[in-house]
């Protein structure tokens, strides 16, 4: 489980595509890396990947087909920065949301407005997952835990405080650009019981 609070940018260190799978490392510092076990659970750009190998400051990930399908890690090259996060220990300060690194889908970057010391930034994405998202409600965007500001049919935006902008992937994101998102899980268990819950009264 992670929370949303990304930790920091680092850099991808070396990418290895093969038919289906794709093998990479992320450059981490030693107090990122302080206990990593092989098989530990890391979130890169929201997505839920376990440490294959260690090697010095390098740490390894597979993606096999379905991630990158789903997720931006096809996309990935030497020395591009990603968000990441520590999976959350006991004990530990949720500050964002509960998180499982199951990216839902892809969200593509429509507009950006910068205004001082803050960001809005809006994406559109899948017609079909917007019903699971609401103003003031929770959305995981590259791992990173933010609050909806607007809702439409086919669109949503969040605001960005400097803080955000400077510790994760998003502060330079441009239009076009796409983004891993994960949908609140209690959120989509609520509608989709409802639905269930009405189509049953309508036969």
């Amino acid at each position: 489980m992670f929370t949303g609070i990304v930790k920091g940018l680092f850099f991808i260190g070396d990418v290895i595509k093969h038919n289906g799978l794709t093998q990479y490392s992320v450059i981490l510092p030693a107090s990122m890396r302080e206990g990593l076990q092989i098989g530990a659970s890391v979130s890169i750009d929201g997505v839920c990947q376990s440490v294959v190998s260690v090697q010095g400051d390098h740490v390894w990930f597979d993606a096999i087909e379905e991630t990158l399908n789903r997720t931006t890690l096809r996309e990935l090259e030497v020395g591009l920065r990603v968000n990441v996060e520590r999976s959350a220990r006991l004990g530990d300060e949720i500050g964002g949301h509960l998180l499982s690194g199951h990216v839902f889908g892809k969200a593509r970057i429509s507009k950006v407005i910068t205004q001082e010391n803050q960001a809005q930034i809006f994406f559109e994405f899948s017609p079909k997952a917007i019903k699971y998202l609401f103003t003031k409600g929770y959305v995981a965007i590259d791992g990173a835990s933010l609050t909806l500001v607007d809702v439409g049919t086919h669109e949503f935006s969040v605001h960005l405080i400097p803080e955000t902008l400077r510790m994760t992937t998003l502060g330079f994101k441009k239009v076009g650009d796409w983004v891993n998102v994960e949908l609140d899980a209690q959120t989509q268990v609520i509608v989709d019981t409802i639905e269930r819950l009405l189509a049953k009264k309508t036969t």
